[in-house]
């Protein structure tokens, strides 16, 4: 894997997670878990939008298991 996809691949795992308890509701968190899934299926080789579809659920029920509080 080249060095800049792998840059960008990290800064879209740990983007969530820095921003997990700055977001103020659901809808912030899902946002921002589709766009870090979106990237990080695209850069895997994946489907973008299942990545988002992935991303978007968990950041949006990340707070129902105390993950992101």
């Amino acid at each position: 894997m080249a060095t800049g996809r792998l840059v960008l691949l990290l800064a879209a795992l740990a983007a969530p997670l820095a921003l997990g308890g700055c977001l103020a509701n659901d809808k912030e968190r899902a946002l921002a878990g589709a766009a870090a899934g979106a990237v990080v299926a695209d850069t895997l080789g994946g489907s973008a939008v299942k990545g988002a579809l992935a991303g978007a659920a968990a950041g949006a029920l990340c707070d129902d298991v105390n993950l992101c509080n």
